[in-house]
C-alpha cells in the first residue's frame, strides 16, 4: 500500500509538473506577444497617447512638449529630441501635430511612453550613421529657423551647431569662436551645408588645409 500511494503521489506530481510547464509556456508566449511591437502596436492607443499632451488645437505645443520630455526622461534640449522630430517630419520646433505624431510613431511602432523609451538607443544610433546624420543636419536648418525667414539667425545657428557638431568635431571650438567674433547676424542654407562639409573634409591638424577652400567656407559662414 505505501508503494501504491507513493506511485499515485508521483503520478499526481507528474501531472502537476506537466500543467506547470504548459502554464509556463503559455505565459511565455503571451509575454512574447506583449513585447513584440510589430504585433501589438495600436493606432487607437497611440492617438490616446497623443491627447495626453495635445492642447485644444490638437497640437502638442511647448507645455505639452515639456511634459512629454519629462515622461520619456529626455531633456528638451537633448539632441534625441531633434532626431525624434526628424523621424516625425515635424517642420516646427516645439510642436507636433496629430498627423505628424501618428505617422512618425507608427513608423517607430511606438504607442506609449515605454515603447518610445525602448527606441531611444535606436534614435541615438542614427547620429552615428553618416547618411542619416547628414539628413538630420540638413533637416535642422529648416526646423530651427523662423518660418518667415529664409536664413537662420546666428545665435540659433551657433546653438544648433553646438548640438550637432560640438560633440564630434575637434575644430568646433575654434569655429564657434570665429562665429562669436563675426558681425554677421544670419546663416543661409548654403552656408549651413558648407559648414558640415568643412567639418568632414578638413583634418583636425589642418594637414589638408586648402587656403582657397578655407576662404570659401569663411565666406559661406559669414556671408561675405
Amino acid at each position: 500500500m505505501p508503494v501504491k500511494k507513493k506511485r499515485k503521489s508521483s503520478g499526481s506530481d507528474d501531472s502537476g509538473f506537466r500543467k506547470c510547464k504548459i502554464t509556463s509556456y503559455c505565459r511565455n508566449q503571451a509575454t512574447s506577444r506583449i513585447i513584440n511591437p510589430e504585433e501589438q502596436f495600436s493606432s487607437k492607443k497611440c492617438l490616446s497617447w497623443f491627447y495626453e499632451y495635445a492642447g485644444p488645437d490638437e497640437v502638442v505645443g511647448p507645455e505639452g512638449m515639456e511634459k512629454f520630455c519629462e515622461d520619456i526622461g529626455v531633456e528638451p534640449e537633448n539632441i534625441i529630441m531633434l532626431v525624434l522630430a526628424w523621424k516625425l517630419e515635424a517642420p516646427n520646433m516645439g510642436f507636433f501635430t496629430k498627423e505628424e505624431w501618428l505617422k512618425g510613431m507608427t513608423l517607430l511602432q511606438c504607442d506609449c511612453t515605454e515603447r518610445l523609451q525602448g527606441k531611444l538607443d535606436f534614435l541615438r544610433l542614427q547620429l552615428n550613421d553618416g547618411a542619416a546624420f547628414k539628413n538630420i543636419y540638413r533637416y535642422a536648418f529648416d526646423f530651427a529657423r523662423d518660418k518667415d525667414q529664409r536664413s537662420l539667425d546666428i545665435d540659433t545657428a551657433k546653438s544648433m551647431l553646438a548640438l550637432l557638431l560640438g560633440r564630434t568635431w575637434p575644430l568646433f571650438p575654434v569655429f564657434h569662436q570665429f562665429l562669436e567674433q563675426s558681425k554677421y547676424k544670419v546663416m543661409n542654407k548654403d552656408q549651413w551645408y558648407n559648414v558640415l562639409e568643412f567639418s568632414r573634409t578638413v583634418h583636425p591638424d589642418l594637414s589638408n588645409y586648402d587656403e582657397d577652400g578655407a576662404c570659401d567656407v569663411q565666406r559661406s559662414a559669414t556671408g561675405i
